[in-house]
C-alpha cells in the first residue's frame, strides 16, 4: 500500500528519536483525527502497540505508520514536519483537504467533515 501522508525527513528523525528514548522502537506512528478543537476537528499523534484489522498500515524510512479507516480519507496527502526554533521544537500538520483551520494550528474541517467545534 502507498503512503497516505508523507514524513520529512525531520519529522522522521524526531519520531525516530522519540520511539528510541521511550523504549518504543517496535511500536507503531499512529495519525488520527479526533472530534474537537476550535474548527470541529483535531489531529492525534502516538507511538502505539495495537492496530486493528480495518487500519491503514504502511512504512515510511523504516518507521511502521497506521491510521484507522475513518481518518485515512481526511489526511490524504498530509504532510508532518518537524521544526526546531529557538522557542523550542514542535510538529507541524499541512493538510490539503483542511478547509477551515484555527489559529492555533492543531483544529480543522474539511468539505465533508465538520467535527464537533469546542469554545477555544
Amino acid at each position: 500500500m502507498s503512503a497516505i501522508i508523507t514524513l520529512t525527513d525531520a519529522a522522521v528523525m524526531q519520531i525516530k528519536d522519540m520511539m528510541k528514548q521511550n523504549g518504543e522502537e517496535d511500536a507503531f506512528f499512529r495519525f488520527s483525527i479526533n472530534g474537537g478543537g476550535c474548527s470541529g476537528l483535531s489531529y492525534g499523534m502516538s507511538l502505539d502497540h495495537d492496530k486493528a484489522e480495518s487500519d491503514q498500515s504502511f512504512e515510511i524510512n523504516g518507521i511502521p505508520v497506521v491510521i484507522d479507516e475513518e481518518s485515512a480519507p481526511i489526511v490524504t496527502g498530509t504532510v508532518i514536519d518537524y521544526k526546531q526554533s529557538m522557542m523550542g521544537g514542535g510538529f507541524t500538520i499541512d493538510n490539503p483537504n483542511a478547509l477551515v483551520s484555527c489559529g492555533c494550528g492543531s483544529s480543522f474541517r474539511t468539505a465533508k467533515v465538520t467535527g464537533t467545534p469546542e469554545k477555544c
